[in-house]
This record gives structure tokens, C-alpha cells and sequence, in this order.
């Protein structure tokens, strides 16, 4: 019995010791990855901290691409304004290696935005492609956004 008691007593404290881990803490303090910040609360306060143009070499300029930053969420995102009729590829990219790629369809008044990833103390940037009927005779275009660094 007191064998039993013993192991139980250090089962708990692994698990303990586990749960208060940097390891864990990363991954909780990331809650916010791959989420979408208006759902999540975190696009209610967010301000863009770098913009670019989404250029087709047919067509010139087709659409924004802004890069967002939410200071009560540490997140950074993408979002775009482009024609209505346009579907794409919303990315992000975090220095530590980190990113996430969205893809959006056609409607919602042209503006798309993809998910969050967290950035805090790092450079983010993005990235957006986008093409209306098909593709076809030049109908596409990408942008991007310079580095902003927290």
C-alpha cells in the first residue's frame, strides 16, 4: 500500500512539474494561432501596422494588403481589400518560423483576412494572392507587406 501511495504521489508531481514547463506555458501563451481575430475578440482593438498594394501586371494595382496588430491578443494578421469576384491566398509569417495560410473565396465586399499567429518581441510580415475568372489573360495578382517588428 504505501508502494501505491508513493507512486501516486509522484505521478501527481510530474504532472505538476509538466504543466508549469516553459514548454507548456509557449504553447499556451500561442492560444491564439490559426484563429480568426474577430471571432476570438482580438480584431476589436487591432490597428495595421504595415500596408503594400496587390499588383497585376496586367491590371496595376487590384487590391490593399494590410498587416494588423493586436496589442491586447500579441497577434498579427493580414487582411486585404480586392475585388469582390476575387479569391485567394491570405498569409502570415512570424520571424521564429511560424505562419499561417488562409484561403478565401469570392464575396464578402472584397475584404478577406486571414488568421492570427503571435509575434509579440518579433518581426511579422505577410503575403496575398488573389485571381478573379479563373485566372485567365492576367486576372491575378499578389502583394506583400514589409516587416514590423514589436
Amino acid at each position: 500500500m504505501k508502494l501505491r501511495v508513493a507512486a501516486t504521489a509522484i505521478g501527481v508531481a510530474a504532472v505538476a512539474l509538466f504543466a508549469a514547463s516553459p514548454a507548456n506555458a509557449q504553447v499556451a501563451a500561442q492560444r491564439y494561432d490559426h484563429q480568426d481575430p474577430y471571432k476570438s475578440g482580438c480584431g476589436n482593438a487591432a490597428r495595421s501596422v504595415k500596408s503594400g498594394k496587390i499588383i497585376s501586371r496586367a491590371n496595376g494595382q487590384v487590391g490593399t494588403i494590410k498587416l494588423m496588430w493586436s496589442g491586447k491578443c500579441q497577434t498579427n494578421w493580414i487582411e486585404i481589400r480586392t475585388a469582390t469576384s476575387a479569391n485567394g491566398i491570405i498569409s502570415v509569417y512570424a520571424a521564429d518560423g511560424r505562419s499561417d495560410r488562409f484561403s478565401f473565396k469570392a464575396g464578402n465586399g472584397g475584404r478577406h483576412w486571414g488568421n492570427m499567429i503571435r509575434a509579440k518581441n518579433m518581426c511579422a510580415w505577410g503575403s496575398a494572392s488573389v485571381q478573379w475568372n479563373g485566372g485567365r489573360g492576367g486576372q491575378y495578382g499578389s502583394g506583400t507587406t514589409a516587416k514590423a517588428c514589436d
